[in-house]
C-alpha cells in the first residue's frame, strides 16, 4: 500500500518546485486523464527521487507533529497509516464474506429496471481510461461511473449487508476499489490484501463515524446512512488505494462531507437505490479531487456545522494510534439478508414462520396481529409496488404465512398484488411495545394469529438467522451467492469467483476478480475461465 510513498515525502519536502498535479488541473480536460498522469508522473518520481537523512528526519518529525491536532486529523492518520498487519484472521475472514455477498447481489441487482436506467444515463460519459460494468462484457464506463452503476445494482434490491449502527457498509465501497484497480498503474499491481486492507477502511470509516451520535445507534428517520457515512467511507477506502498522503486523505473526508446526504423520504423508491451508486461515485470523485490538490474544512469532522450537521447531540472523538488500534468489524460482524427486503422484516419473516407450523391449509386467518418497533418507512399496509413491498412489515408477514417461504420472486408485481396477499393483508394490524426499540441490536417481533374458530397462536423472534448473532453459515453464504450470480454468470464463473474470493488474501493481481465479474466475451466460457484461473497466482 506504499505505491507512492516515496513521492508523497518528496512533495511535503519539495514545495518549491512545480506541483505537476497543478499543472494538470488547467491543462486536462477530462477528470480521469488528469488523475491518470498524476499516477503515472508519480510512478515516474518515485523512481528518480534521492533523500538525505536530514531529510528522512525532517519529514519524520513532519508526521509526528501532524497526528491529534484535530478529529479529522486522527482519521487521515488511520486512513493513511492503517496496515495490512491490523487485519485479524478474524477481519479478513468476515470481509471476505461481504464482499462474495455484495457481488452476488450487486449481479442480481443488474436484472433490475432501477440498473437499466441508470447504466443508459451513465453511457452519455466517455473516455479512454474505463472500468467494467458486472456482467456485462461489452460495456465499459468512466470508473466514477463504472463505481456508481456497481452500487445502484448492489441496493437495487435491498438485498445487501447491513451493520450496527444502521448502515449497508460493503454497498459505497466495493464497488469503488473494483473499478479504480483496473485503472491504477500495473506496477505494483493490486492485490487481494491491498483490496482488503482498502475496503476494511471504508467500513472502518462509517462505523465510527455512527458511533459519534446516539441517533445513528437507531434505524434512521431523517438521513439514509449509506449517502452519510458511506460517502466518506467509500472516500477513505479510494484515498488508501489511490496511497494518498496524509494531508490528501483529510482533504478527501472535506470534500466527500459536502456530497454527503440523502433523505429517507426515497425510501421504497426506485431512488434509493442510488443513495449507495452516489455514495460510490462522489466517494471516488472526492478522493481524486483530493488527488488533484483541491482543498476544504481541515476540521470538517470536528464540527456540528461539518459532519455533525447530519446527527444531533453529535459528539465525535479522536481515534486511538495506530499501535493500538482494533477494527471495529473485529468486535461487530455484519448481517446477511436472506431475501430481498428491509432488515427489519426479516424478524417478522421468522416469527411469521413459526406461526406457520401451527395452520392447517383448511385453516381460516381472522386477524394477523405484528408486535413490532415504531419504523414509518416500513409501516406500509398496501404496497403496491416491489420496492414498497420490500419496505413493508405486512406485506412480508403475510407472505411467509401464505406461502411458507419470502424470495426474490415474492416481490415480483404479480406477486405482490395477488388477491390471497391482498386479503390476508387487510386481516393486518400492528403493535408497538414499548420497550421494542427501533434499533437493530435489540428489537424483536411477535407475530399473532387469530383464527375463526377461535383459537391465537403467537411466535417471537429475538435473533433471526443471518443476524450478526447468528450468522449464515459457510455453505448458506455461498448457495445464496450462486442462486443471485448464476442469473448473469455461468456456472464457471460463478465458482470461479467463489474460489478467488475465499483465497483473497493470496491474491497477487484483483484484475482475475474484475476478468470473472465482467461475464464472459467468449462462447466457451469453461476455456476463458480456466485460462484466467491458471495465468493468476491463487496461491
Amino acid at each position: 500500500m506504499e505505491r507512492f510513498s516515496r513521492l508523497v515525502k518528496w512533495e511535503i519536502l519539495g514545495p518549491n518546485l512545480s506541483s505537476p498535479i497543478a499543472i494538470w488541473v488547467v491543462t486536462e480536460k477530462c477528470l480521469h486523464q488528469s488523475v491518470l498522469k498524476a499516477l503515472r508522473k508519480r510512478k515516474a518520481l518515485d523512481q528518480e527521487v534521492k533523500y538525505t537523512s536530514i531529510n528522512a528526519q525532517h519529514l519524520l518529525l513532519t508526521e509526528k507533529s501532524f497526528l491529534f491536532k484535530s478529529i479529522t486529523e486522527s482519521f487521515a492518520s488511520v486512513i493513511h497509516g492503517l496496515k495490512v498487519q491490523h487485519l485479524t484472521d478474524r477481519v479478513i475472514q468476515r470481509s471476505k464474506r461481504m464482499i462474495l455477498d455484495t457481488l452476488g447481489v450487486g449481479l442480481l441487482g443488474t436484472n433490475t429496471e432501477v440498473f437499466h436506467k441508470t447504466t443508459q444515463y451513465s453511457k452519455i460519459y466517455s473516455t479512454d481510461i474505463s472500468s467494467c460494468v458486472w456482467g456485462h462484457p461489452d460495456l465499459r464506463l468512466p470508473p466514477t461511473y463504472a463505481a456508481f452503476v456497481n452500487g445502484v445494482a448492489v441496493h437495487s434490491m435491498d438485498f445487501d449487508d447491513t451493520w450496527h449502527p444502521a448502515t449497508h457498509p460493503s454497498g459505497p465501497v466495493l464497488p469503488v476499489l473494483l473499478a479504480l484497480s483496473e485503472v491504477l498503474p500495473r506496477n505494483p499491481r493490486v492485490s487481494g490484501l491491498d483490496l482488503l486492507l482498502a475496503f476494511n477502511i471504508g467500513i472502518e470509516v462509517q462505523g465510527r463515524l455512527m458511533h459519534f451520535s446516539k441517533e445513528a445507534s437507531d434505524i434512521p428517520k431523517r438521513f439514509h446512512p449509506p449517502k452519510v457515512v458511506g460517502t466518506l467511507g467509500s472516500a477513505a477506502a479510494a484515498a488508501k488505494l489511490l496511497g494518498l498522503d496524509r494531508t490528501k486523505c483529510r482533504e478527501a473526508m472535506a470534500i466527500a462531507v459536502s456530497y454527503a446526504g440523502a433523505p429517507m423520504a426515497n425510501a421504497a423508491t426506485q431512488t434509493k437505490p442510488l443513495h449507495i451508486g452516489n455514495a460510490a461515485r462522489h466517494g471516488l470523485e472526492a478522493a481524486f479531487l483530493a488527488l488533484l490538490g483541491l482543498q476544504g474544512n481541515p476540521e470538517i469532522l470536528d464540527t456540528e456545522a461539518g459532519f455533525g450537521a447530519f446527527y444531533s447531540k453529535y459528539a465525535p472523538q479522536a481515534l486511538p494510534t495506530l499501535e493500538s488500534y482494533t477494527l471495529l468489524l473485529d468486535q461487530q460482524d455484519i448481517a446477511t439478508k436472506r431475501f430481498p427486503a428491509h432488515l427489519g422484516t426479516h424478524w417478522v419473516a421468522d416469527a411469521a414462520a413459526s406461526v406457520r407450523k401451527y395452520l392447517l391449509p383448511t385453516d381460516r386467518i381472522k386477524r394477523i396481529v405484528l408486535r413490532i418497533p415504531d419504523v414509518k418507512y416500513v409501516n406500509r399496509p398496501f404496497p403496491v409496488s416491489e420496492h414498497e413491498a420490500r419496505h413493508s412489515f405486512q406485506f412480508v408477514a403475510c407472505s411467509m404465512l401464505l406461502d411458507g417461504d419470502v424470495s426474490v420472486q415474492s416481490f415480483h408485481k404479480n406477486q405482490v398484488n395477488r388477491p390471497q396477499i391482498r386479503k390476508l393483508l387487510d386481516k393486518v394490524e400492528l403493535e408497538y411495545p414499548p420497550d421494542n426499540h427501533p434499533n437493530f441490536d435489540t428489537l424483536y417481533c411477535e407475530v399473532s394469529v387469530t383464527l375463526e374458530n377461535g383459537n391465537t397462536f403467537t411466535e417471537r423472534c429475538d435473533t433471526f438467522y443471518g443476524h450478526w448473532r447468528k450468522p449464515l453459515n459457510q455453505e448458506d453464504l455461498e448457495e445464496k451467492f450462486r442462486a443471485n450470480s448464476s442469473t448473469v454468470l455461468p456456472s464457471e464463473a460463478v465458482e470461479g469467483i467463489i474460489k478467488t474470493v475465499n483465497r483473497l488474501e493470496h491474491i497477487e493481481d484483483c484484475s482475475l476478480l474484475t476478468t470473472l465479474l465482467k461475464g464472459p466475451c467468449l462462447p466457451e466460457t469453461s476455456k476463458l475461465t480456466q485460462h484466467v484461473l491458471s495465468t493468476h497466482s491463487l496461491s
